[in-house]
């Protein structure tokens, strides 16, 4: 990275056209996985590998930025499970939602501008949600992401339950349906899948990792369905090995780089809020030709890292 004040504050245009650096890759739009960038911790292969083979869902436990919800998108690829389905919780989230989703007021507004024949259909009105996409039957196991389950209510959780230890759920709409078999939309694209009388039971359960960042309990009834894995405090060793893996090597030699991580570390031990993503930016602003001198870099790096517990 070569720093050029891009933004002089003068509210003038210069005479000659600036053009901005290219972004790091992480910022690089349309969105790109970044799995092959992603360096498991210790212990976390054999967790996935639990998961898999019990065919439960594993939850992910750790600070932001620690790269949970990355885990996915590596085992998605290399077990060639397909795009990855995702439902981000809020705490209006719901079971019912990340089901199937049914336009209801869509249908009675179709029946009522092209009479009872033009709203008969119930297919248009219907889509599949995240995990009811995930829970349709394959050939394969599908790939969903459940990410910050702690900032969901208090009772979805629990909702949960029951859906992932059968594997199936009903759409009452079409179990009341005229015709026995109609094709829904799945989540995420334009593919239909075919529901016979309303039910969907899948054939192949789904890798379902869940993430939190550790702001709540969890029942232990759900618990004991999880295979649980709390991400490590980062090293020093593993922060550059991220950094390599993100922005080179020749960055991660650098000494600017090696000053960045270990006062990164030495912050996170003294029970500060920081997230890895903070680190790989002030690493790619602060390492390499034209870098800001002492002043002024010390001001990107009070930007850049600034604790994120605090306002």
């Amino acid at each position: 990275m070569t720093w050029q004040p891009f933004y002089a504050g003068t509210g003038s245009a210069p005479r000659e056209r600036v053009e901005l650096a290219p972004p790091p890759p992480w910022r690089m739009f349309p969105r790109r996985s970044l799995h092959e960038q992603f360096v498991p911790p210790r212990g976390l292969v054999e967790a996935v590998n639990a998961a898999l083979v019990l065919r439960r869902p594993l939850l992910l436990t750790g600070p932001a930025g620690s790269g949970k919800s990355t885990v996915i998108e590596q085992v998605a690829a290399e077990l060639e499970l397909g795009p990855v389905l995702r439902w981000h919780i809020t705490s209006r989230s719901g079971l019912a939602d990340a089901l199937y989703r049914y336009d209801a007021l869509g249908r009675i507004h179709a029946q009522r501008l092209e009479g009872p024949d033009g709203g008969d259909d119930i297919a248009p009105f219907l889509r599949m949600g995240p995990l009811g996409t995930a829970l349709l039957p394959a050939r394969r196991p599908r790939a969903l992401l459940i990410d910050e389950i702690d900032k969901s209510d208090l009772d979805l959780p629990s909702d949960l339950l029951d859906v992932l230890e059968r594997g199936e759920f009903e759409i009452p709409e079409l179990a009341r349906y005229g015709r026995d078999v109609v094709a829904v939309r799945e989540w995420g694209g334009d593919a239909y899948h075919e529901v016979t009388r309303g039910r969907v039971q899948c054939t192949e359960f789904p890798f379902i990792v869940m993430t939190s960042n550790g702001e709540r309990d969890f029942p232990a009834a759900f618990l004991r369905r999880c295979i649980r894995f709390t991400m490590p405090m980062p090293t020093p060793e593993t922060l550059l090995r991220v950094v390599a893996a993100h922005l080179g090597a020749d960055a991660a030699r650098s000494e600017a780089a090696g000053e960045l991580v270990d006062a990164f570390v030495e912050r996170l031990t003294a029970g500060e809020s920081l997230a890895v993503d903070q680190l790989l930016n002030a690493v790619h602003l602060l390492t390499g030709d034209g870098a800001p001198d002492d002043e002024r870099r010390q001001a990107v790096v009070d930007l850049l890292l600034r604790e994120l517990s605090r306002v």
